[in-house]
């Protein structure tokens, strides 16, 4: 009985019931916990379930087994509706710091796995779920429920290392290497062997990151109860549902006739599950489906029989159910029987993360008919049977080149469901396998993916049938027709049918060079190593059975792809001396002080923060053009919608207040007249709410008219001299047109770095609350740069800026994102705000913050470089250029850091460098950690490893050789003091034991012909100041309470960097009192004016100096009274120096002494000091399909006395797997015309946690105090981002091994990204060789490179 009455929604969060009788069924669960029940600690990320920050737990009472079913599920997509009748569990409902935390929660936050903490809730509920449902797991499984987790701070190690202590395989080591008391054995699994710091002291609490042996122990009996309301009655689990909203409806029908009959009534409605699909279009494509149906009580469409010729699956069973039951049945049958069941399991490893394959059913993937689904080149090619119901019967359809029609187009008509899928046994002579191959291997839609159905006869050895389905390579799932029908017949152990299938597959899948996704060429080869590596497949599995058929060992290693392995790492620093007070904390592990209140939730960002009286939400109305005149804007329909307060635009703000920027005030809060770039804010709608406001915002009509050119690439600038004024910046030191003349080799190349997204987890945002009076303004940001926004919302509202109080409590990330780009948020906020006297809040969008913000700047370097018959480097010329695109922002202090860093380590006596800052049609990039300097130091490495291979001399004795030393100067006239690159290097190749597995890997590289691996050397010196002399300094205020705790304040902001942590530690250190005494509550411009922004990774060094500064002062202030009580307390010298009227407050001030460069000369001091590191890393490539694994990398770093090793590791960690990012793995896609592809996690790939090195190795430098920075420590933020070069420098030397296989030469080109594509495309071989190359200049490209 399809019910007319609404139902009211029942479910429980946190063990309290929800009862709600009018619910919205168009809201998500993360939308009812945040906005209803202000249950903030649950994040919002991506919107689209690909970042894992909206973790949730949802448990439900299986009847069948009478047991709780826990899943980890993502509360962005999952409808409010889905959870009636269940129980949900988010971060706040495990623990919390007024009571007690719970392991899971102690665990992540004692090992350091905590920085930015955005991400934490997310982490430690897919932890917890898995805790939950599983008594007993492996390092395995918790691999596993990660999958759909990213964190953009840790690198992962600390997670990884922290959760392992609830593992079995935790247990099992634990007992063989007979742990005692706390301290380490030599062998116990860390990488370090006998120089583990924690075989350094005896007490593992100062000799260890962490003590495992002090944390609370798992105990399942303290777990909350499922609520037995939910288990004593079924009212809620088996009942017909009805919800009802404005614009939507919401079913879920009891019995197939029911469905049915409302498929009938609305044959457009949407059939969903998981709403991983639908979930992703509502949101981002603005669909409206007004009518929902959820089938999860249909018995047809939920469970599965065994029909004899093959399993009958309900096509709203879960991936992660099918997956159990597949796995049970491969258990129970010949092997032989169930090669396709095989192939599914394997394929739904990689198959999103466990959070969807929870919740996502087989016939939304199927029905969804996405040209990559991971399943349907499966389905197609065992030619699965598809049972479809409508009103008017039943008809069964075979899922073959018939089904799909078009591009997510089929054969199924409107009034019918997908009821179920029959998926078939194999015959015992049938092979199956299905392979993928993504940007990363887990959570990622495919590039191109396959499944290769093969039957061959047993008489002869001949190919029966044969059915290869693809995906990635048309609008569609497509078979190989013309492959089946030639390759029928032919004899399997034959050459010439290897040649045969390769021709029939590129007839079968032409692919044009403009379709979209690119990467053609690569996309092409894959099916072409698909087949070769499933014909080796197979093929083995014949030897001995069909004569002829032979494998050689070498061919062997094309055989299979790379499986997850049990990480390990080890953390190297010098512990605190055996004298040092306990209450000194310098130099010491101390975790971050808000760990704690991250880890359960409690922490409170920007968006956190309460609802305001009579707030309102503000969305952006974008530019959707590169370059046009903006015509004409009417929001006339977008007004009249309900809830709609006004919509703004240039007209109604002053032209001099609507000018902006960090430097240059070249952008506008609102665009006046001409577009210049997609993303660009054109006006604004404030409503009541999110929703009503970003609906309003679509609604408003943009008249343009289109301007040329559009400047997207660098080489689209030079070819139009689009540059900004003033352009090249020079910097010279000798004569290097003579050193060519002279130098007895000169070589020239290129070489680039592409486009990074920043991804901090929480994106733009703000709220401005206008106050009573004098024009005062809250401004509560998300920003690395408070002061500048407080100047700049000063500006705009035409206001002093002591009336306007700009306050950041922490970031959900920044790595320089945050540094200027948050300004063109909170202008318009604030302008809002002022317009309607009311409370302003906009927090963006994943795809908005994307498309809008900027990111890294692409860099285009080309070099000419003269050296020895040795290899020493002479002198160089090299022209830098960046993307900056459409304004100024930060982009020329960014090409200036890469030209004072373009050589890297290495000592270049002679330079000519010219910097280039182009205007392009893009959004402006801006700050990203290393601000340059990685981009130039990439030409630095390039070019070693050029002269090398020209030499044909080690590349490792080459960098040594042109390696910076003591008291040498550099091509900008800086002298070197406290040069420590040669120990680092010395100690990085020794620790790493490089010389011998150099030799392992030419003897691996020898035995295997499609796999290779490769190692690398790389060191850096990264240059610490502000090269803007004026922004090296520092205020901080301290206020000292009669009870003697401590209010501490600075200029800095917190990030996840631990600067806070840091600062209570100098404070705590030169006040003589414990950390617990001192707190941190925010950074604001009331408390300390002027700040430089937190950047160029000298937070510590500049706000450490002040609090050291203040702090002296107040010991100054006191030093009389503990003369005169030496015994007292500090609270009883704080209590007499009240009494004695010694002032208890004081500000502190620091500025960095001696800076000053000279851009007419190249003279002076362009940097406090340096911070050196190297790393040595390895990797191994799959020569077929680019794929590649990090097998281990070793850091050694200087960062002279540590203030706190855990951090700082934790920050080389992090920057080494961000680094990763930007050489490796993460490339943003542009069309033409500047639009760009790549707008969330979906499309974008950061690393993940199968991404960072199976070894992973981190080496404090000891014996290097540094005497210009607070207690002799270093900066660390940035300078160990670029050692991950050393991962696409070892892919390099791994592809150059297979060129030499393949007798092609060894010298390649590799830019950064070292893609898969990349990497494919480099090993070039036998089956690339057949593909024809389309002629440059014959066709427009899907998207171009920046």
């Amino acid at each position: 009985m399809i019910p007319v009455e609404m139902t009211t929604l029942v479910f429980y969060v946190n063990g309290k019931k929800v009862v709600d009788e009018n619910v919205d069924p168009s809201l998500t669960l993360l939308q009812y916990l945040r906005n209803k029940l202000r249950l903030c600690g649950t994040k919002l990320g991506c919107g689209e379930g690909g970042c894992g920050a909206c973790t949730i737990m949802v448990s439900k009472y299986d009847r069948s087994t009478q047991r709780v079913i826990h899943l980890p599920v993502n509360a962005c997509l999952a409808p409010i509706c889905s959870v009636h009748g269940m129980a949900v569990t988010t971060i706040e409902g495990i623990g919390s710091t007024k009571t007690k935390l719970h392991p899971a929660q102690e665990r992540l936050a004692k090992a350091h796995g905590s920085q930015c903490g955005f991400c934490t809730p997310g982490i430690i509920m897919s932890m917890y779920t898995l805790i939950r449902s599983m008594n007993k797991f492996k390092m395995e499984d918790m691999e596993i429920a990660f999958q759909g987790n990213l964190c953009r701070c840790t690198g992962y190690r600390p997670i990884i290392e922290g959760y392992k202590t609830l593992t079995e395989d935790y247990e099992l080591m634990h007992v063989a290497n007979g742990l005692n008391n706390g301290k380490c054995k030599p062998m116990n699994g860390c990488a370090m062997g006998d120089q583990c710091c924690k075989l350094q002291k005896e007490d593992n609490s100062t000799g260890g990151l962490y003590s495992p042996s002090e944390w609370a122990p798992l105990d399942p009996s303290q777990e909350p109860i499922f609520p037995p309301e939910l288990k004593l009655t079924d009212q809620y689990d088996s009942g017909s549902l009805y919800f009802k909203g404005k614009e939507v409806e919401w079913y879920r029908p009891t019995c197939l006739k029911d469905l049915l009959e409302l498929k009938s009534k609305h044959p457009a409605a949407k059939i969903i599950t998981g709403n991983t699909e639908v979930g992703v279009e509502v949101k981002f494509r603005h669909f409206v489906y007004p009518v929902l149906i959820q089938p999860s009580l249909i018995p047809e469409m939920t469970g599965w029989k065994d029909v004899g010729t093959g399993l009958n699956i309900g096509a709203a069973m879960t991936l992660w159910d099918i997956e159990h039951l597949l796995r049970d049945v491969i258990s129970k049958s010949p092997k032989w029987k169930t090669r396709i069941f095989q192939a599914i399991v394997d394929m739904l490893h990689w198959f999103a993360g466990k959070q969807i394959r929870s919740v996502a059913a087989i016939g939304g993937n199927l029905m969804t008919g996405s040209p990559i689904s991971d399943l349907n080149p499966i389905l197609m090619a065992a030619i699965v049977e598809l049972e479809l119901q409508s009103k008017n019967g039943t008809r069964h359809v075979l899922m073959d080149e018939t089904f799909f029609t078009g591009y997510r187009k089929n054969v199924v008509h409107n009034d019918e469901v997908l009821v179920s899928i029959t998926i078939p046994y194999t015959q015992e002579h049938q092979y199956f396998y299905a392979h993928k191959q993504a940007k990363r291997r887990d959570d990622d839609i495919a590039i191109v993916n396959s499944a290769i159905n093969v039957l061959i006869d047993p008489k002869d050895g001949t190919i029966a049938n044969i059915d290869c389905a693809f995906g990635g390579m048309a609008p569609t799932t497509v078979l190989a027709l013309k492959t089946r029908e030639g390759l029928k017949g032919l004899p399997w152990n034959d050459p010439n049918t290897l040649d045969k299938a390769y021709q029939l597959l590129i007839e079968d899948l032409p692919l044009s060079p403009s379709a979209p996704g690119g990467m053609i060429q690569f996309r092409r080869a894959l099916p072409l190593s698909f087949f070769f590596r499933t014909y080796l497949k197979i093929s083995k599995e014949l030897q001995g059975t069909i004569p002829g058929i032979t494998i050689s060992k070498r061919d062997e290693s094309a055989l299979d792809q790379f499986h997850y392995q049990i990480p390990k790492s080890s953390q190297y620093y010098e512990v605190a001396p055996d004298g040092q007070s306990k209450d000194d904390s310098v130099g010491r592990p101390v975790p971050h002080v808000s760990a704690f209140k991250q880890a359960t939730g409690e922490a409170v960002y920007c968006d956190d923060i309460p609802y305001q009286e009579n707030e309102l939400y503000m969305a952006f109305i974008y530019s959707t053009k590169s370059h046009a005149t903006l015509v004409d804007m009417d929001a006339s329909e977008a007004l009249q919608m309900e809830g709609v307060t006004g919509f703004l635009c240039a007209k109604d703000i002053d032209e001099h207040c609507n000018q902006v920027g960090p430097a240059i005030h070249d952008e506008e809060v609102f665009i006046s007249k001409t577009v210049t770039s997609m993303g660009q804010v054109l006006g604004c709608i404030v409503a009541q709410d999110q929703t009503t406001a970003q609906r309003a915002a679509r609604k408003v009509k943009v008249t343009y008219e289109d301007l040329q050119p559009v400047i997207i690439s660098i080489e689209d600038a030079i070819k139009h001299k689009s540059y900004f004024p003033n352009m090249p910046k020079k910097m010279i030191q000798g004569d290097v047109d003579k050193v060519f003349k002279t130098a007895p080799h000169v070589i020239e190349g290129e070489c680039r770095t592409g486009y990074q997204e920043h991804f901090y987890l929480e994106t733009h945002c703000t709220l401005v609350v206008p106050k009573k009076e004098d024009d005062e303004y809250d401004v509560f940001t998300s920003s690395q740069h408070p002061s500048e926004i407080n100047k700049l919302v000063a500006h705009v509202l035409n206001v002093p800026q002591n009336r306007i109080f700009t306050k950041v409590k922490r970031m959900g990330g920044g790595f320089g994102g945050k540094e200027s780009r948050g300004a063109y948020v909170a202008t318009a906020a604030a302008f809002a705000a002022s317009k309607f006297n009311r409370p302003v809040r906009i927090m963006l969008d994943r795809d908005e913050d994307m498309a809008s913000s900027g990111g890294r700047h692409p860099f285009l370097l080309r070099y000419k470089v003269g050296f020895t018959d040795e290899g020493r480097i002479l002198g160089c010329d090299i022209q830098i250029y960046n993307n900056a695109g459409y304004s100024h922002d930060l982009s020329v202090a960014v090409v200036e850091r890469a030209m004072f860093h373009f050589e890297n380590a290495y000592k270049i006596p002679v330079a000519r460098v010219l910097g280039y800052v182009c205007k392009t049609n893009l959004p402006t990039n801006t700050a990203f950690r290393g601000f340059g300097g990685p981009q130039g130091m990439f030409a630095g490495e390039t070019m070693i490893r050029e002269i090398a291979d020209y030499l044909k001399k080690d590349v490792v004795e080459l960098s040594r050789l042109n390696l910076y030393q003591e008291a040498d100067i550099t091509h900008y006239n800086q002298l070197l003091e406290f040069c420590t690159l040669g120990r680092c290097w010395d100690e990085a190749l020794e620790s790493s034991g490089y010389a011998q597995r150099k030799l392992d890997i030419e003897k691996f590289n020898r035995e295997n012909r499609w796999k290779k691996r490769g190692i690398s050397v790389v060191p850096t010196k990264f240059g610490i100041a502000f090269t803007l002399r004026f922004l090296n300094q520092a205020g901080a205020l301290i206020l000292i309470y009669q009870d003697g705790s401590v209010l501490l304040s600075h200029g800095g902001t917190e990030m996840g960097q631990g600067l806070h942590t840091k600062m209570i530690q100098v404070a705590s250190k030169t006040l003589g009192i414990p950390i617990s005494k001192i707190h941190i509550t925010d950074t604001a411009t009331d408390k300390v004016p002027n700040t430089s922004p937190t950047a160029a990774s000298a937070g510590s060094d500049l706000n450490g100096m002040a609090v050291m500064n203040a702090c002296l002062t107040i010991n100054e202030r006191l030093q009389p009274i503990k003369d005169r009580m030496p015994d007292a307390s500090w609270e009883k010298i704080i209590q007499t120096a009240y009494i004695d009227q010694i002032s208890l407050s004081c500000t502190g001030y620091y500025r960095t002494p001696e800076l000053g460069y000279d851009w007419n000369t190249n003279t002076g001091k362009a940097f406090n000091y340096y911070t050196y590191g190297v790393a040595v890393s390895e990797v191994m490539i799959d020569c077929l399909t680019g794929d590649h694994q990090v097998l281990r990398s070793d850091i050694v770093m200087d960062l002279g006395s540590s203030l706190n090793p855990a951090i700082d590791v934790g920050q080389i960690e992090g920057g080494f797997v961000q680094g990763y990012g930007l050489f490796v793995l993460e490339e943003m896609m542009y069309s033409p015309t500047g639009f760009i592809f790549t707008r969330g996690p979906g499309a974008y790939k950061i690393p993940g946690f199968g991404d960072i090195p199976l070894e992973f190795n981190v080496s404090l430098l000891k014996g290097a105090p540094n005497p210009r920075a607070v207690y002799s420590s270093k900066a660390v933020g940035e300078p160990p981002l670029f050692l991950a070069s050393s991962a696409l420098f070892a892919i390099r030397e791994a592809v150059k091994a297979a060129r030499v296989d393949a007798g092609l030469p060894e010298a390649f080109k590799l830019d950064a990204p070292a893609t898969c594509a990349k990497i494919r495309m480099g090993c070039q071989d036998h089956l690339t060789a057949k593909l024809d190359v389309p002629k440059p200049g014959t066709f427009t490209p899907w998207n171009v490179i920046p």
